[in-house]
């Protein structure tokens, strides 16, 4: 497996278009769809020298951790979600490789192997330098080859202030599609001819007009109906001119930290963004399924090319466990299922098939009447 994986001449640049162009139909005429981006970390505890991880700060549970930044992009409807891209962030290691190089100058070099070794040194930290790239842009260049591909005409995008940026923006609306991203709350917009923090104009709202706080039903991804109370306007902001921003509230009483949204789709009702907003979450349910699932953190390969191609197998495996059926017995059919089949139940199903087929292979080979022995070093070589 491991040869045919990582070792055979398979294109793998051309899996996951090719897994988008698969995709694309069953999604088509289900409603609304959403393209979700975001990005997560992918822990690897015990392979520091995996190609992309780091040793850095985590902020999600505030310690010292080695990963792997991800960025990713997952198609979802109301029925099903698919993770469509998957791109490792390559290490930014300036600082390290600035202080090793001033260490290790010298005045002069007098043998022509030192003086080729600093050339080298210094040409792969250029290189370095220029092949790093932010999430940011990442994100970007996902966005740039969906839209050149145009597999998802009718989906709208869907991402945190994590990848917020102007050029992302502008980007989305040049083919005309709509957005709706969090913003943070330091943002600035102008209200009554001022530029203002968008917390303190929300803090400001709560006080002297909680009544400008309408309460708003939203039905989520998954069907579920919430009740939010929504202030919405239209603002101006810096350099991202005109949009709309929702403030969102949980409770009735406003007592909880607001939320805010921002899109570009001025005609868009309050309740329109929300329920487009909500799409995000698959994002977060596709990183976590990848993790457990279909080993997302789970490789330990070191080369680049190798990293590359288990992401995106494990990318493509997290369709396939969707659409596979279940055969479950009746006492692993659980009740907070709800009659539906579970992940556990297909992957028990992919099993059965996998060992259906060994035992299969091998007892064609036994009636052709080879040994136990051939049948073993076929299987296992030594």
């Amino acid at each position: 497996m491991h040869e045919a994986v990582f070792e055979a001449g398979w294109d793998a640049d051309a899996l996951l278009p090719l897994h988008r162009q698969v995709v694309a139909p069953v999604h088509r005429g289900r409603g609304r769809e959403v393209l979700s981006l975001d990005w997560t970390y992918a822990h690897h505890e015990r392979g520091p020298k995996i190609w992309g991880v780091k040793k850095a700060w985590e902020h999600v549970e505030r310690r010292l951790a080695q990963y792997q930044t991800i960025v990713t992009a997952v198609i979802t409807n109301r029925e099903r979600l698919d993770g469509i891209e998957v791109r490792v962030q390559q290490p930014d290691r300036y600082e390290e490789e600035v202080a090793y190089l001033q260490e290790t100058v010298q005045e002069s070099y007098a043998q022509m192997d030192a003086a080729r070794g600093r050339v080298l040194a210094l040409f792969y930290h250029l290189l370095h330098r220029l092949g790093y790239k932010k999430r940011t842009e990442i994100a970007l260049e996902v966005v740039q080859q969906l839209e050149q591909e145009g597999q998802f005409p009718q989906a709208h995008y869907a991402f945190d202030n994590g990848v917020l940026t102007l050029e992302l923006t502008r980007c989305t609306e040049s083919v005309g599609k709509h957005w709706v991203s969090e913003v943070e709350c330091s943002r600035h917009i102008q209200w009554q001819g001022q530029w203002r923090r968008v917390d303190a104009v929300a803090a400001a709202l709560r006080r002297d007009h909680p009544e400008s706080f309408r309460p708003v039903r939203i039905r989520g991804r998954n069907g579920d109906t919430k009740q939010r109370w929504v202030f919405t306007k239209v603002v101006r902001l810096k350099r991202y001119g005109r949009k709309r921003l929702v403030m969102v509230h949980e409770q009735a009483d406003l007592s909880d930290a607001p939320r805010f949204l921002l899109t570009d789709a001025l005609h868009w009702e309050s309740g329109r963004v929300m329920e487009t907003w909500s799409y995000r979450w698959a994002s977060e349910i596709f990183h976590e399924f990848a993790k457990q699932v279909t080993g997302l953190e789970a490789a330990q390969v070191r080369q680049e090319e190798a990293v590359k191609r288990h992401f995106r197998l494990s990318c493509v495996a997290q369709s396939l466990v969707q659409q596979a059926p279940a055969s479950g017995s009746t006492s692993e059919r659980f009740a907070f299922a709800q009659g539906e089949s579970t992940c556990g139940q297909r992957c028990h199903t992919i099993v059965r098939e996998a060992w259906s087929g060994l035992l299969r292979l091998v007892a064609s080979l036994l009636a052709r009447g080879r040994k136990c022995e051939d049948i073993l070093e076929l299987l296992l070589p030594a």
